[in-house]
């Protein structure tokens, strides 16, 4: 029978327990290869394994990785400017910030500093991270379930075809699972001892992921207070004052970052991307807040403009043409295996270690579902990668609860009759879960079975797999052949990652989105449903506008580190043409102006000293020709280009103080802020004439 959980400490001949000696340096470097003493033989070999899968995965084919350009900008600037890298400015004059919090551009940014900025050097961390949220799952699950169990939770979570997609990539996600894990750490082991430490060392890893994703954090924070509120170890009351302390410790570790830069003048940092009123405050409760629940916030459009990327609202969003690819596969299973498994400990004292962890799991991964599903504002599928580790786990722990169950399951003459069908209901869960997750997943592979070989391949070995394990169970368990029903339990493994497996490979094998990072084919549906390393043309989102970024050194920026030329989605090479197109919101500033490379070198080279290269209209344009030129270029309207971070007055100071020469006005205007510039400009500027929308502002042109 498989063991689930460490066996006891010896007891000596009075009956009382002892701890065994503390292991030497020797004994700890010989365990990192060879695993504990009570794990088996192949428990430690199998978790390598799964490491190096994980590496290769996310790091295969490093050069095609184009990464985020608005992010990869941002990096940038803070390698060049230590302002912009506390800030998380996208420019290295600091005029104003990404619109997510700088944790994540902090771990890039010190690798883009320590061994130069280029591809790997901003991806290192990223897999680094994936890697590290592999190793913490399997070993939070075994723990509580056994090496099995935390072997395929290992093996799920990396291939989860959107993980994989998103950690070859550089949005935040990736740092923000990482940290998410790290606080279930410490609260299961908060949980454990009922001391108070590893729940304040759990607030401050969730601040710390507030820090990298803001909202997104606190996802998971329900099931972590009801989980140590219920399964704690001591009273009632020291159970809330430890919460209570670590909320204090949670909302300190999160809210730093905000305070000190609200504290400091406008005038003395840049302005805060995103917001409506300049404050990290505003930025929180709601363009990253309430804006993405309910689909409305300080920059952002309607309902629909959000929905577009990952389908409409709606509880079955996740199992859509879009979603169902990157994430479904394994939610049927989970979700029968959190059900069964809460059933199953039912009896369990309420310290129980087991269920508490099954608690956790499940919430990790209910709260997230019913989060994105119902999610009106704007949804990229990158962002399920969070419900990825409660999936696993429940598909790991749950998957071997449900496999011990159905094995100890009895109708043996003189159980009574009631017990009896509890006995034969456990026989069939597990059966049944496999069967219906098989039949999702062959769903899920005939959507694209004309896209490849590979998903025909695919789809041919989950039914059979799915077949002769279902088949293998029933015929093992009536028959009481154990061997069968331990090969029919490996036979459902495949069954149930084959399908993940194909999707997560060409997700490693070809050129990704890096505004928009998606695994598989393209299954249509959308924006959101391009894959393949497709680019949706006009895409809402930071860069989905222009040239991807292609993490190499910008022209003239004096990095040591040195690339290719990377390609535009069009088939032209970066060096021949940026089309860095200033759309989406603009107003007057610049929507609809193309900047190209030739214009690019214009301005550098009659830049005379400004500290800004250009002001263009949104972070998308901006982020670009930062890339290209190696320079600060002013984003006047942030993501959308609605922000009212430039205005005439701060616009004309700039120019009067030398900070800036050249500004690109686009032909259309809305907003008074942005018509009040472009109309000023237009009248006191020089035009290039070789340069359409770009215009010449002096000292002597501000009266």
């Amino acid at each position: 029978m498989t063991t689930l959980a460490p066996p006891p400490a010896p007891a000596r001949e009075d009956g009382s327990r002892h701890r065994a000696a503390p292991p030497s340096r020797s004994d700890l470097a010989r365990r990192l290869f060879t695993g504990a003493p009570e794990d088996p033989r192949w428990a430690r070999p199998a978790l390598w394994a799964i490491l190096v899968l994980a590496t290769a995965l996310y790091a295969w084919n490093l050069s095609s990785i184009t990464g985020n350009s608005f992010y990869d900008a941002a990096v940038y600037s803070g390698t060049k400017s230590w302002k912009a890298f506390f800030f998380g400015a996208l420019d290295a004059g600091s005029f104003i910030t990404v619109d997510k919090p700088p944790f994540a551009l902090w771990v890039m940014g010190l690798s883009a500093r320590v061994f130069g900025y280029g591809t790997w050097q901003l991806m290192l961390p990223m897999v680094a991270v994936g890697v590290g949220s592999v190793a913490l799952l399997y070993r939070l699950v075994k723990r509580d379930f056994g090496p099995v169990a935390a072997t395929i939770a290992a093996l799920t979570l990396t291939l989860t075809p959107i993980t994989v997609a998103i950690t070859r990539d550089t949005n935040p996600d990736p740092v923000l699972v990482f940290l998410m894990l790290l606080g279930a750490a410490a609260l299961l082991k908060a949980v454990r001892t009922g001391r108070t430490m590893p729940l304040v060392w759990s607030g401050v890893a969730i601040g710390f992921a507030f820090n990298t994703k803001m909202m997104q954090a606190y996802v998971v924070l329900p099931a972590f207070f009801l989980v140590y509120l219920w399964a704690a170890k001591g009273s009632l009351g020291r159970r809330i004052r430890n919460l209570a302390v670590g909320t204090v410790a949670l909302v300190a570790s999160s809210a730093w970052w905000m305070v000190v830069v609200d504290l400091i003048p406008a005038s003395s940092r840049p302005y805060i991307g995103g917001s409506t009123d300049n404050t990290v405050w505003d930025l929180v409760i709601g363009y990253n807040g309430f804006g993405r629940i309910f689909g409305a916030s300080s920059s952002v459009g309607s309902a629909g403009n959000g929905a577009s990327f990952g389908g409409e609202a709606g509880l079955y969003r996740m199992f859509n043409e879009i979603m169902g690819g990157q994430i479904s596969w394994l939610i049927p299973f989970a979700t029968i295996a959190l059900v069964a498994g809460l059933v199953l400990r039912g009896r369990a004292p309420r310290t129980d270690a087991r269920r508490a962890a099954l608690m956790l799991w499940g919430g990790w991964f209910v709260l997230h579902y019913l989060t994105f599903a119902l999610a009106e504002g704007t949804f990229h599928p990158y962002y399920v990668t969070a419900m990825a580790p409660g999936i696993a786990a429940l598909a790991g722990a749950g998957g071997v609860t449900l496999y011990k169950a159905f094995r100890e399951g009895s109708a043996a003459v003189g159980v009574p009759p009631l017990e009896r069908s509890r006995e034969w209901g456990r026989v069939w869960v597990l059966p049944s879960a496999i069967a219906v997750s098989t039949v999702w997943a062959v769903v899920l592979l005939q959507r694209v079975s004309d896209s490849g070989t590979l998903y025909t391949v695919a789809e041919a070995v989950v039914a059979a797999a799915g077949t002769l394990s279902v088949a293998g169970l029933l015929i093992g368990r009536f028959t009481k052949r154990h061997r069968l029903m331990g090969v029919a339990a490996l036979a459902a493994v495949v069954a149930l990652l084959a399908g993940p497996a194909a999707y997560s490979v060409s997700a490693a094998t070809s050129s990704t989105n890096g505004t928009n990072p998606t695994a598989g084919p393209s299954t249509g549906g959308g924006m959101g449903g391009m894959g393949g390393g497709q680019r949706p043309s006009g895409a809402g989102g930071p860069g989905g506008t222009g040239s991807r970024s292609t993490g190499q050194p910008p022209t003239g920026s004096g990095s040591s580190s040195t690339g290719e030329s990377g390609t535009t989605e069009s088939g032209t090479t970066e060096s021949d043409s940026t089309e860095s197109q200033a759309g989406g919101g603009g107003g007057g500033m610049g929507g609809g102006t193309q900047v190209s490379s030739a214009m690019i070198t214009y301005l550098k080279k009659h830049q005379d000293g400004a500290t800004w290269l250009v002001a263009v209209a949104t972070d998308q344009t901006a982020s670009s020709i930062i890339l290209e030129s190696g320079q600060p270029v002013i984003s006047m309207g942030g993501w959308s280009g609605s922000d009212d971070a430039m205005t005439l007055a701060k616009l004309k100071s700039l120019v009067k103080s030398g900070k800036l020469h050249y500004i690109v006005i686009g032909d259309s205007g809305q907003g008074s802020s942005n018509s009040e510039i472009s109309t000023w400009v237009k009248k006191n500027g020089t035009a290039v004439s070789d340069y359409s929308g770009l215009y010449r502002l002096d000292a002597s042109d501000v009266g």
